[in-house]
């Protein structure tokens, strides 16, 4: 079946507003080029773009002689502004951001030690920023938190330890900004971030550990996240590994992967090894434990392995074994080492951990470090938010949508949330 009219021109719209995202400010002849389109069809788009106040003249080509052939279209950046929540146990970090996903302010604050006030004090936040960012209102709001989404309802779920006023924090939002509110699991955001902006760029295929309070992963492959059938994909907290001494039960990860890699666990591998850290509250006791190891590190080739050596060696063992059980599932080629301590232990890690990967499986595997450390969830989630208000303004034409986001936008984008369990 032939497309309609009204189709090809939704099509071609996105797809001219899909090049101008990625590659900046074009002028209609780089568009003609980009996009094997006629000159006609081209000169139409951008007329019908300006007139809907999503593209606009940005300046002229230097190559070019002046005149209507060298004006630069670039997008409305201020066409609608975005916002992003990386929502912790006891803080919030937020952003405010254009349609180009330029940051235009940035704030984070601890919600206090009332639960019951902490929505109020977190959207108070929001608003603050916002305020400062010259910005009167929010067109969507991307929110990134651990433990439960529901893949159907897209909503947070009780239980899995969440703090209850997590729920409250996303009814507080859509009562107080009349905006579109979405919802995902902080290590799929990480991931996302990453494939877009840091260590995964220019791979369609990896996995995320995430290495926080908790362990988690991100599956990314061929391009998209990968969820699985109810939204658990990456739940390898529960991933039954040898050195636990228990097995994990549907109701704790205890005994699992967990048990291994976890926060409490890397604590209690510190101490036997005589690893010590001056907490500081900028992060967590764990992370702060490793970095230290790491700043400290350094084999002594005439002795025995230094204590902060020896530290994260058997860590980096640890991982490599939940790291070698995804490998021989999925085959990634590539595992990036994120959260709180996979974001302190850095290439020093990654690099242990992807000697030790190399005995385990046959599968050549690289291990990379994080890049955008703790910024890896806002990023994520202002990707998201990014995506869901760029669907809406791009196009008009809701059949049209589905045929063209693979030609415009990085497959990977977020489509729907992902259930988790437990809090990383």
């Amino acid at each position: 079946m032939s497309a309609t009219p009204s189709t090809a021109r939704a099509i071609n719209d996105r797809l001219a507003l899909g090049l101008l995202q990625s590659e900046g400010p074009l002028t209609a002849g780089q568009l003609k080029q980009l996009t094997g389109l006629s000159r006609p069809t081209i000169a139409d788009l951008v007329e019908r773009l300006q007139e809907s106040g999503l593209i606009s003249v940005v300046g002229e080509s230097g190559a070019q002689r002046r005149g209507p052939n060298a004006r630069l279209y670039g997008i409305v950046a201020d066409r609608a502004h975005l916002a992003a929540l990386d929502v912790r146990q006891h803080g919030v970090s937020v952003l405010v951001a254009d349609l180009l996903g330029r940051v235009l302010a940035e704030a984070s604050a601890p919600v206090g030690a009332d639960p019951g006030t902490a929505p109020t004090r977190a959207v108070a936040l929001l608003e603050r920023t916002a305020e400062r960012a010259g910005v009167a209102a929010v067109h969507t709001v991307g929110v990134g938190a651990p433990g439960l989404v529901d893949p159907a309802t897209a909503e947070l779920r009780s239980g899995g330890g969440l703090p209850t006023w997590h729920h409250a924090l996303l009814t507080a939002l859509h009562q107080r900004f009349p905006a579109r509110v979405t919802v995902e699991n902080e290590t799929n955001l990480a991931a996302l971030a990453e494939l877009r902006e840091g260590a995964a760029r220019g791979r369609d295929t990896f996995v995320l550990l995430w290495l926080g309070q908790g362990v988690g992963a991100a599956v990314v492959l061929d391009g998209a996240l990968r969820r699985g059938a109810s939204g658990g994909a990456g739940e390898i907290g529960f991933l039954p590994v040898p050195g636990t001494g228990a097995l994990p039960s549907v109701t704790s990860c205890g005994g699992g992967f967990h048990s291994l890699a976890g926060s409490g666990a890397v604590v209690e591998l510190a101490a036997r090894h005589g690893v010590t850290a001056t907490p500081d509250g900028a992060e967590p006791h764990a992370a702060a434990l490793v970095r230290a190891a790491v700043a400290a590190g350094g084999p002594d080739a005439d002795g025995p392995p230094a204590p902060a050596d020896a530290f994260l060696d058997e860590l980096a063992g640890r991982i490599a074994v939940g790291a070698a059980a995804v490998t021989a599932v999925l085959d990634p080629g590539c595992v990036v080492l994120g959260g709180e301590v996979g974001r302190a232990g850095g290439a020093v890690l990654a690099e242990r951990v992807g000697a030790r990967l190399a005995t385990l499986s046959p599968l050549r595997t690289e291990v990379r470090a994080g890049e955008l450390g703790g910024t890896a969830v806002l990023r994520g989630a202002l990707c998201t938010a990014r995506d869901a208000a760029q669907d809406e303004l791009f196009a008009p034409q809701p059949t049209a949508v589905d045929g063209v986001k693979a030609l415009v936008r990085n497959s990977s984008k977020v489509s729907r949330p992902i259930a988790r369990s437990g809090v990383r």
